[in-house]
């Protein structure tokens, strides 16, 4: 071999070397970029575990001031300081507290100089789940607005406080006019127009919003009661996302309610639909007309369940028993018949059996049109199976309105009503723009809310 060929070889392996030498340098220095930029990630992350993150807002404490900033949607509700806060409730005076329970405190307070009367609840700071439930109710309540709903003014996140601010509703829960009151007791109409308006509220959320929104805790405590007797629904926006499937009819899900008020099909099977709420509500109709707990445990066992002693007393043809002694005999006997109709349907075992809460809305605006026109001459309890529908028309007829019925799988429902309260049409075509998936409301006591 030529020394001149030697030589030629040996440049082109020197060349090899330097280059499989330099890619194995450049190579390290990438790796170690990549793993001190990890590094640093964690420390940035370490440094911020300081404030709490909630999914798709995050709050972080600056140590010096002790405030938190968050992502949390002020433009769809206002921000109070907590300075705003204390001045409101005198620095959280217990005098005025109207409210307790396992999530906190809430305090009647006035805001703007005094314009303006607010309900300030302030949660538990210690509690994880409550600062998942403060998120949600904030991301849903901002975004929803119905006139049976309660609404939500604001928040408050300063010095780690989880503070919400609702409009205050001057006559407190449904419960505080039905029973363990000092309370006068409520006229019947006036009770038909409070079922009305919470059973819109509730529609509401199963309809009015891009995806069903599921309560899962409709009691008479949620239930509250503005200045001019106005029902408005509460507590359901500390809530969970759940399935976007569409096509998906039921969730299943950790049971979670208040005894009483639990649906026992979702109780059974674990699966959460908006008939859960409905059954629930058909518990709040039969307070609205006994004027007595959903649960009482120092009574004899078949009467300790309101639901199931309903359903009991109209199978043996006396509801009249259990009625609050100060309606009896203030109740026309086709607006008691149709009324007790409705809760009955709401109570059935099978939910696909329940009505929808229009079908509820529309039952109780019939039970009320009854009321009003004195319509006491038909007494449902006499009418026979297969003849209901001929005879509702003939007393609606007779009571100067009229209404058409659709048939379905279940049962005949009253679809229209012409003589309609004025807000039930705009109100249900309210809708909530940005929304997606399943919102349940959660509760961890069920002496919480």
């Amino acid at each position: 071999m030529s020394p001149k060929i030697s030589k030629k070889s040996s440049t082109s392996l020197i060349a090899i070397v330097a280059g499989v030498v330099s890619g194995v340098l450049v190579l390290f220095f990438v790796l170690g970029i990549f793993l001190g930029f990890r590094r640093g990630g964690k420390v940035k992350d370490s440094s911020s575990s300081h404030g709490t993150k909630w999914g798709p807002f995050s709050f972080s404490t600056n140590k010096s001031t002790k405030t938190r900033s968050s992502s949390l949607p002020s433009d769809l509700c206002r921000y109070f300081s907590l300075a705003e806060i204390k001045a409101a409730t005198q620095n959280f005076n217990s005098v005025f507290i109207i409210g307790v329970g396992g999530f906190g405190h809430v305090y009647k307070g006035n805001v703007d100089g005094g314009a303006t009367s607010v309900a300030i609840k302030r949660l538990k700071p210690e509690s994880s789940q409550g600062a998942l439930e403060f998120k949600t109710e904030i991301e849903m309540l901002s975004q929803l607005r119905h006139n049976h709903l309660v609404p939500l003014i604001g928040y408050c996140t300063d010095e780690g406080e989880m503070i919400l601010v609702y409009d205050y509703m001057a006559r407190g829960t449904l419960r505080d006019h039905l029973y363990h009151t000092d309370n006068p007791p409520l006229a019947w109409d006036q009770r038909l127009q409070i079922c009305i308006g919470a059973a819109r509220g509730l529609h509401y959320l199963h309809t009015g919003a891009k995806y069903t929104i599921i309560h899962r805790d409709v009691k008479s405590t949620n239930i509250l009661l503005d200045e001019k007797w106005v029902a408005k629904v509460s507590d359901f926006g500390l809530s969970k996302m759940g399935s976007t499937t569409v096509s998906k009819t039921h969730i299943s899900t950790v049971v979670k309610g208040s005894f009483g008020y639990l649906d026992p099909e979702y109780y059974r099977r674990q699966q959460l639909t908006e008939k859960s709420d409905v059954y629930s509500f058909g518990v709040v109709l039969c307070e609205v007309l006994c004027a007595r707990p959903a649960l009482i445990r120092t009574v004899e066992k078949k009467q300790m369940s309101l639901a199931e002693w309903t359903k009991v007393c109209h199978q043996n043809g006396k509801i009249d028993q259990i009625i609050d002694p100060s309606l009896r005999g203030k109740i026309g006997n086709a607006c008691l018949n149709k009324y007790v109709e409705i809760a009955v349907s709401c109570l059935q075992d099978n939910g696909i059996e329940r009505p929808s809460m229009n079908d509820v809305v529309w039952g109780l605006e019939f039970a009320l049109q009854l009321q009003q026109s004195g319509g006491g001459v038909l007494n449902f309890s006499e009418v026979k199976k297969g003849e209901d529908e001929e005879s509702l028309m003939n007393a609606a007829s007779d009571a100067g309105f009229s209404c058409s019925w659709e048939n379905s799988s279940s049962e005949s429902k009253v679809s229209r009503v012409t003589k309609s309260s004025s807000d039930h049409n705009s109100s249900t075509n309210e809708s909530m723009k940005g929304m997606s998936g399943t919102v349940f409301s959660e509760i961890n006591d069920p002496n919480g809310r």
